[in-house]
């Protein structure tokens, strides 16, 4: 089995389209054509892990942050990421990062953290915007059932919110006329032909137009289907930041604090004061989520729990919205299970390790 094919699992999975528009998430530093020897799985890069890749025959590392995130004039060994990239180069050991794709994916980052809290009925509490396209396409009558299932398994009529196999069909009559050189499906040269057709409309994720159009044009009898793509403005709820959902039974403030403390084996657990005395809907996001404090509220969320939360972020909420602080790494630690996991159903032949490595670079006393 060759790197590549590990990549390709995971983004299927998290595709890299996926990614805000800040990131660096993907292959770091490597050849994706080698043999794959094992991964090992981390939620960042040190020196330290690669050293445990190269010690356990693991050459590839698969990573929650990115070890590159802004380009390079030189690579030395004046900083921890230049070593990081010299020892990696120098072992033939490749670098991934699935980072806010893996975020913003259906069953990611924060699909993870929802599930160890015991939340039910999760969805994406920002969908992300300017994600999916329509597809319209005329078909005639005997094939359009051949064409639409050819799309479903290209990926499209998929909502996201738990639907699949999405469609729209109306009758109509297409015309042409065929001419010099062609191989019509229906009709005669230079004559004007009616077919009775289907028009069908569908949506799609917009990285998946590619493949759907691919999969449109094998499928379609005509030699020259006619079809569109249409932006949508309405966001995706396949896919966004953070999530949302409800514990099965509400519980006082101060039990989820703890469950939150116990969860997360968070040493010191930050958190603003809250009026409303037992929490029922949570909303989340790994890392950095403090940017969807308004977006919790919005969706009647009765606490957030995010990995930071600056000082004046916690003003404001205190009748409205029990705000926690748990710590970036406290919140995305599982991030290291969830790779294994996509990458064993993948590829379950290949030795998989999670880092023993804790990189969390900050300490409590």
């Amino acid at each position: 089995m060759k790197i590549k094919e590990v990549l390709d699992a995971l983004e299927r999975f998290a595709p890299l389209p996926l990614q805000d528009g800040f990131d660096n998430a993907g292959l770091q530093v490597g050849l994706t054509d080698a043999e794959v020897t094992g991964a090992l799985l981390c939620l960042d890069v040190t020196e330290a892990v690669v050293d445990e890749a190269l010690r356990e025959g693991c050459n590839l590392i698969v990573a929650h942050h990115p070890l590159l995130f802004h380009g390079r004039k030189r690579i030395t060994d004046a900083d921890y990421t230049g070593r990081c990239l010299l020892k990696a180069i120098g072992g033939g050991v490749a670098i991934y990062a699935a980072h806010t794709n893996l975020d913003n994916a259906p069953g990611g980052v924060n699909f993870e953290m929802a599930r160890r809290l015991g939340l039910q009925r999760v969805e994406v509490l920002k969908p992300k915007e300017e994600m999916l396209l329509k597809l319209v396409t005329y078909v005639p009558r005997a094939e359009a059932g051949k064409v639409r299932e050819a799309l479903f398994a290209a990926g499209c009529g998929t909502t996201g919110g738990g639907y699949d196999c999405c469609s729209f069909a109306a009758e109509g009559m297409g015309t042409f006329r065929p001419g010099p050189g062609t191989h019509p499906y229906c009709g005669r040269h230079g004559e004007l032909h009616g077919e009775p057709e289907v028009r069908i409309e569908t949506i799609l994720p917009a990285y998946l137009q590619g493949r759907a159009e691919a999969a449109l044009r094998a499928a379609h009898p005509y030699e020259e289907p006619a079809y569109d793509f249409y932006r949508l403005a309405q966001g995706w709820a396949g896919a966004g930041s953070g999530v949302v959902g409800v514990l099965p039974e509400p519980v006082p403030a101060e039990d989820f604090l703890q469950k939150v403390k116990e969860v997360f084996a968070v040493p010191c657990l930050r958190y603003g004061g809250f009026s409303g005395g037992s929490v029922r809907r949570v909303a989340l996001c790994g890392g950095a989520g403090a940017f969807l404090i308004p977006d919790a509220a919005r969706a009647g969320a009765d606490a957030f729990l995010t990995g930071e939360i600056k000082y004046h972020e916690f003003f404001g909420w205190e009748d409205r919205l029990l705000l926690l602080e748990a710590g970036h790494y406290e919140t995305e630690q599982y991030t290291q299970q969830l790779l294994q996991e996509i990458v064993k159903q993948a590829c379950p032949s290949l030795p998989t390790r999670l880092t023993t490595v804790r990189t969390n670079p900050i300490h409590y006393l």
